[in-house]
């Protein structure tokens, strides 16, 4: 009986990938559809975003040999500056200076601040629309953090160990990943919907329909009379239908037995 059932299974799965294979062309058209429409939507409606990455380096001293607890401290106080860059009079300053018209939360999500695990180098990061703003702006902070640092804390500033640089291709969006996303879910709603439609599907079309679901061999076959459509025969197809639907649950009720 499982090797009946197991039959029956590879068979279905056999006639969906033929019915898959015989509406290839509607799978590419709909993937080439779906690819062209996310990438279209991606250039023409999506702003692109360029990030710009200044480098400060924290010290203590300002002497050529460093000790541990130089180190130490200086480790310490890069979380400190990683708090500090970010805050609001840092951030005041800068859009003054720059005239920007950007409000403190609108500035604060355009920066991100990493500091590498045991490291003393802090990498600040500005995403803009605009390739030059993003690395005006990034410097700008780097300069005013390093001074309001040394100031407010009392301690040596940190300097600057790379300006940031005028990125010449955007971060994000990615055209390519989103042309992929777009081809893939063509793809996946077509053959979908193929499935569907065939799954759904319990009208009989050949021969070897009827000896498959109703279990009886056919004599012959009588072609449509001139004038005489399709629909006329859907009648037939229905009550054909529904004793199919009727002896594939009597041959589950054998199983169960």
């Amino acid at each position: 009986m499982n090797q009946e059932i197991n039959d029956e299974i590879e068979i279905d799965l056999r006639e969906l990938f033929f019915v898959l294979l015989g509406k290839i062309w509607i799978i590419i058209l709909v993937s080439a559809l779906g690819l062209g429409l996310a990438a279209g939507y991606t250039t023409a409606f999506m702003n692109p975003v360029y990030s710009s990455t200044s480098l400060l380096y924290v010290m203590t001293k300002s002497t050529s040999i460093t000790s541990i607890t130089d180190l130490q401290v200086g480790s310490s106080l890069t979380q400190d500056y990683q708090v500090f860059i970010t805050s609001r009079p840092v951030i005041d300053k800068v859009i003054e200076d720059l005239e920007l018209d950007m409000s403190y939360e609108q500035f604060v999500s355009t920066v991100s601040v990493d500091n590498p695990t045991n490291t003393r180098f802090i990498y600040i990061t500005v995403n803009n629309n605009d390739p030059y703003m993003a690395k005006t702006i990034v410097d700008k902070l780097t300069d005013v953090s390093a001074e309001r640092m040394g100031t407010i804390m009392e301690t040596e500033k940190p300097n600057v160990a790379d300006y940031g640089n005028v990125p010449e291709h955007p971060t994000s969006p990615s055209l390519v990943k989103n042309a992929v996303i777009g081809g893939v879910l063509g793809f996946v709603l077509s053959v979908g919907v193929i499935l569907v439609l065939y799954m759904m599907n319990d009208s009989i079309h050949t021969t070897e329909d009827v000896e498959k679901y109703l279990g009886i061999n056919t004599l012959g076959l009588i072609p449509l009379q001139e004038g005489v459509s399709k629909k006329a025969t859907r009648g037939h197809d229905k009550d054909v239908a529904r004793a199919r639907k009727e002896r594939k649950k009597n041959a589950k009720k054998k199983e169960r037995e």
